[in-house]
């Protein structure tokens, strides 16, 4: 997953805001220096001082921790072969996911050949041994999810010359960046597409931006399989910053139309296992709750506090500070409900607060 923003700063505004709070600060303030300097201002500048207060527990972004918190049994799965590198999991009639319980990928087997949904690059040979295991049939069509290359890197190891589906949008980012490894689609469409293969049928759909333009529903009907990549994370915390989303409402947006197809199987593209409907009403869930705190502690939360007086005729100091004081408590807010609930937590709960106080303030 590429793309998407660790910016911490929006608008000239906020810029003009954060400028003009710390004009009013810096002429209230008495002293710079001398006995009534906080001790969080004795420290060399540029570097590491005074944590903030009532700092979390889990390290933040840039600490290593030295052990991360246990992975919550909800979030495993079946351990993948270790002869052959990857797992199979027959997903219905000619349907089947493989995975390395890191990347998920999917095919469906149809009377002529073989359709492949997305190919990780150096993943794609564990796809061909999986396919081999099920049929002899060629694989005669593709299909990108969408444009990120570690998920579809790996299509020219799958050989021949398929036919390959994608999303307009798909087509137009795979143009710009002219990546060999990334063949142009062949087919394209915009709303909808579906796919009808002899008695095996897939229904391919847009529904905006989200992870990134272009980025669609696959949907196999007959097996009640659902595949969107980067998207949900059954068990699991989200990838940084929701997964990187481009559009964060329109992230939300789609979590919730996805909880609103009529599936039983839910392909995600990573961890470990399968999801269902109930692992899509908890990430809404938590995404709630983390949205919730982020709005909360924005509110409360008082520019020009803990920061050296010195610093307050830098606007873009007082707003990081201001930033990370507004983080630490959506993370000391949402960490008692969710930190055993979901695997990962501690790795990425910095992340979706600093990307959720963000989206909050400018979108």
């Amino acid at each position: 997953m590429t793309g998407g923003s660790s910016r911490k700063f929006g608008h000239r505004a906020h810029v003009r805001a954060a400028a003009n709070v710390a004009a009013v600060l810096l002429a209230s303030a008495s002293v710079a220096a001398g006995p009534s300097v906080p001790a969080y201002a004795q420290a060399p500048s540029g570097q590491a001082g005074t944590p903030y207060q009532n700092m979390p527990p889990l390290a933040p972004i840039g600490v290593r921790p030295d052990r991360y918190l246990p992975v919550p049994e909800s979030a495993g799965a079946p351990a993948v072969n270790p002869a052959t590198g990857y797992r199979l999991q027959e997903l219905g009639r000619g349907l089947y996911m493989v995975t390395d319980n890191s990347y998920q990928s999917m095919f469906l087997v149809y009377e002529r050949g073989v359709v492949v949904v997305d190919a990780p690059p150096g993943y794609a040979k564990h796809i061909r041994a999986a396919i081999a295991e099920v049929t002899s049939l060629p694989v005669t069509h593709v299909i990108y999810s969408h444009s990120h290359k570690d998920h579809i890197g790996g299509v020219t190891e799958l050989g021949g010359h398929p036919i390959i589906i994608a999303h307009e949008e798909t087509r137009r980012l795979l143009a710009r960046d002219n990546d060999p490894e990334r063949p142009l689609p062949t087919v394209t469409f915009k709303d909808r597409y579906s796919l009808k293969l002899g008695t095996q049928r897939l229904e391919l759909s847009y529904h905006g931006v989200a992870h990134e333009p272009g980025n669609i529903f696959i949907y196999a009907p007959e097996q009640r399989v659902l595949m969107v990549i980067d998207v949900i994370f059954p068990g699991w915390m989200p990838w940084r910053r929701f997964a990187l989303a481009q559009d964060v409402p329109g992230y939300f947006a789609q979590v919730a139309e996805i909880d609103r197809v009529p599936f039983n199987t839910l392909v995600g593209g990573h961890v470990s296992r399968v999801g269902t409907h109930d692992d899509v009403r908890t990430q809404l869930e938590f995404m709630a709750d983390v949205k919730a705190a982020a709005q909360s502690a924005l509110k409360s939360t008082e520019l020009g506090k803990e920061i050296d007086p010195l610093d307050l005729t830098n606007p873009w100091a007082v707003f990081d500070n201001y930033i990370d004081r507004v983080v630490v408590q959506c993370v000391n807010a949402v960490s008692p409900k969710w930190q055993s609930r979901l695997g990962g937590f501690d790795v990425y709960i910095w992340d979706q607060c600093y990307a959720m106080e963000q989206s909050l303030r400018i979108d």
